[in-house]
């Protein structure tokens, strides 16, 4: 059978118009639930990202906000890890409090190094909301600031949150968020080893400018990236066009077969047509290729965040997620790219319900995760998370 007809089998199985292959199930299932609104003293989850140990540990990390599911706040980084591929998931544990300040935007990696997992987050003052940073009227100490933390107990426990700003950051720039999502450990050519983190900001407007700094055009993305396993941190490509037509902004990232990274970006209400951009580096995010531009084929994704990933295995295809409804987010997707990102093709539809934010991980050689944003009114009731089976490479 064809890699193609094994995807478009994917889609049958999903669809349930064929029945669901053994090793799809040899987990034991389909879904599971680890995040519900509501419970476990947070008002609503947000913001999930999802990694797998080199142990095969499931860990599903999410922004656990105590007020309601609004970005400003009392808001900490949660985490639950599941031994069994996610259908099971043990006690939720606070990685990064906020003890009245936010606390965000979970990235984390796996070293291919040492095993150890490394997360990177952003916070703020609790006190604050994004519209004041970006308009330039927090002080830098209350404003966003950029930490790293390491878990090297298969993310058991985490090292107490180190501010990293000083060295990720330019002058000038007000929002910082990293990811969301997971980051990407290189495994290819003469960066090897290297942690990548995407990025993006917001920038001051130029002297005299009327403008405040709150408009879209001052988006940009930018990544940060590790040599020595998350002890030190450098500030890679900046994205700094500030020109309105294409605004960079959450960005996702993968590692092609030849050694280049894929960026996925949202794109912050720029006025070119659609809402996800893209670009490549080939030196290992020290760089862009060329600018952020308009993904044509990504047309039916609304202005939301969404994940790559390419999955171990020869020819494996780069897959991306996103809700697949150009003005709501809802019905989450999946689509694939056999030709390096340059066009994709939508694959399934995972559920034709509210749905957001959503992160990629490969639990085995057979199947595809996605812990998303999702439920039956709105898009922030849950986080599911959802196994997929892959084709047999």
């Amino acid at each position: 059978m064809s890699v193609l007809c094994r995807w478009v089998l994917v889609g049958l199985v999903l669809l349930g118009l064929v029945p669901v292959p053994a090793y799809a199930s040899s987990a034991g299932c389909v879904s599971s639930v680890p995040y519900l609104s509501g419970r476990g003293g947070y008002a609503a989850y947000r913001i999930p990202a999802v990694v797998v140990t080199r142990q095969g540990t499931v860990l599903a990390f999410a922004e656990g906000r105590r007020d309601g599911a609004g970005d400003t706040g009392d808001i900490d980084v949660v985490l639950r890890r599941s031994t069994d591929g996610g259908c099971t998931w043990g006690p939720p544990a606070v990685v990064a409090a906020g003890r009245g300040d936010t606390r965000g935007n979970p990235a984390p990696v796996v070293d291919p190094r040492t095993g150890a997992v490394v997360l990177v987050t952003c916070g703020n003052s609790g006190a604050v909301t994004q519209a004041q940073i970006t308009r330039g009227e927090v002080p830098p100490e209350r404003g966003r600031r950029v930490f790293v933390q390491l878990s090297r107990d298969d993310g058991r426990h985490f090292t107490a949150p180190r501010d990293i700003t000083a060295g990720v950051t330019r002058p000038g720039w007000r929002w910082y968020a990293t990811g969301p999502g997971h980051a990407v450990a290189l495994t290819r050519g003469p960066h090897a080893g290297r942690l990548l983190v995407p990025a993006n900001h917001s920038a001051a407007p130029p002297a005299g400018s009327p403008d405040t700094g709150q408009e879209p055009r001052y988006h940009g993305g930018h990544a940060l990236y590790s040599d020595d396993s998350g002890r030190t941190w450098h500030l890679g490509f900046v994205d700094a066009g500030y020109d309105g037509v294409t605004n960079a902004d959450e960005t996702t990232a993968a590692e092609l077969a030849d050694g280049r990274v894929y960026l996925g970006s949202r794109d912050q209400d720029g006025t070119a047509p659609g809402n996800r951009l893209d670009s490549y580096s080939s030196d290992g995010g020290r760089t862009l290729d060329r600018p952020y531009a308009v993904q044509p084929t990504l047309d039916a994704v609304p202005v939301v965040q969404g994940s790559v990933l390419r999955p171990a295995g020869p020819g494996a295809p780069l897959l991306f997620s996103a809700p697949s409804v150009p003005t709501a987010r809802r019905a989450l997707a999946l689509w694939s790219s056999t030709d390096a990102g340059h066009t994709f093709t939508r694959l399934l539809t995972l559920a034709d319900r509210p749905a957001a934010y959503s992160d990629l991980t490969q639990p085995d050689p057979g199947t595809i995760g996605v812990l998303y944003e999702t439920g039956s009114q709105s898009p922030y009731e849950s986080l599911e998370f959802r196994r997929l089976p892959l084709p047999l490479s």
